[in-house]
């Protein structure tokens, strides 16, 4: 059995929490566990999280790591930060009737906006959240593309799209001779909902075959969020949504078992494995430092084809 390799996949650390849930001490020392493991990204966005922050809009995140990159001289020089614009609320309370589009001046304020929030003058990728087909995709490629031009974005992605309007989007902006988007973000793990279920979190867009082939077809990169199924793998007060039972799930979970125990592995860890064999980069989010240091160490994990044709077989 050869063990594949994961030296072109990360783990990227989730920063959603940060500043609500998580207050700034235990989000500093995770910061600070997640650079001393090699960890290099950190994802954020500018309305993370305004559901859980009694001004009803988005910052905190992103202050909570400006105050940090403040704290820890040459921090920015060891890390790489992602956020996003589209969904803050621009109205307190008021979601998604106020959320912020995609026009050019959306683009624009968002991101000088989040900028100030971190202290930085550039962002090393700039997420499209989700769509906004108010707008004409040729103005919002024209915004994304000016911000790589001036280098306030090192990088473009697109978060929750259609992988039909992602590859519209790259033909315009090479239409244009601007920057493309050159990555994907969508919810993935090694579970799955029943097909064709709505998933009830708003906005959420599931990974799908197209998606993949057009990543791998093209070059793109592919983040993949809620990849630990908000802690369902491990933790009984945490059940799987209503939406992942049905019979694959039970199939799936045996094999996870049986892999993390020859592996002498976690079931966390397994799955982020399985993530990262895919050149997919799993985003991790964590209230404790145990959990990152975890979520690091799945990097070893040495998954075979044999074990990843097993879990292809139980799906």
């Amino acid at each position: 059995m050869t063990a594949m390799t994961t030296e072109n996949s990360q783990i990227v650390l989730g920063t959603m929490d940060f500043g609500t849930r998580v207050d700034p001490d235990r989000a500093f020392a995770i910061l600070d566990s997640f650079v001393a493991g090699g960890g290099v990204w950190l994802d954020t966005a500018n309305c993370y999280s305004f559901w859980n922050d009694p001004s009803g809009v988005g910052g905190a995140s992103e202050r909570v790591i400006g105050a940090w990159l403040r704290a820890r001289p040459g921090a920015r020089d060891a890390v790489r930060i992602a956020t996003k614009v589209r969904q803050n609320p621009l109205v307190p309370h008021s979601w998604p009737q106020s959320a912020e589009g995609l026009s050019a001046r959306a683009v624009h304020s968002g991101v000088e906006e989040s900028l100030g929030r971190l202290g930085v003058d550039h962002v090393d990728l700039l997420w499209a959240h989700a769509e906004d087909r108010t707008v004409a995709l040729e103005e919002t490629v024209g915004a994304f593309g000016e911000l790589v031009a001036k280098g306030v974005a090192l990088r473009i992605g697109a978060a929750n799209h259609a992988a039909w309007r992602v590859e519209r989007a790259r033909s315009l902006a090479r239409e244009r001779h601007l920057e493309p988007y050159t990555a994907l973000q969508l919810r993935h793990s090694l579970l799955q909902p029943r097909p064709l279920t709505p998933l009830p979190e708003a906005g959420h867009r599931l990974l799908t075959a197209e998606d993949l082939d057009l990543a791998r077809s093209e070059g793109l990169a592919v983040w993949a969020y809620s990849a630990l199924i908000w802690g369902s793998y491990v933790r009984p007060d945490k059940p799987l949504p209503a939406a992942y039972d049905h019979p694959g799930t039970a199939r799936v979970l045996a094999v996870l078992d049986e892999v993390a125990a020859d592996l002498s592995a976690t079931r966390n860890q397994v799955v982020l494995a399985w993530l990262m064999h895919q050149n997919i980069d799993p985003i991790v989010g964590a209230s404790r430092v145990e959990q990152i240091e975890e979520a690091l160490a799945a990097r070893e994990v040495p998954l075979t084809e044999t074990h990843m044709t097993r879990f292809g077989e139980a799906r």
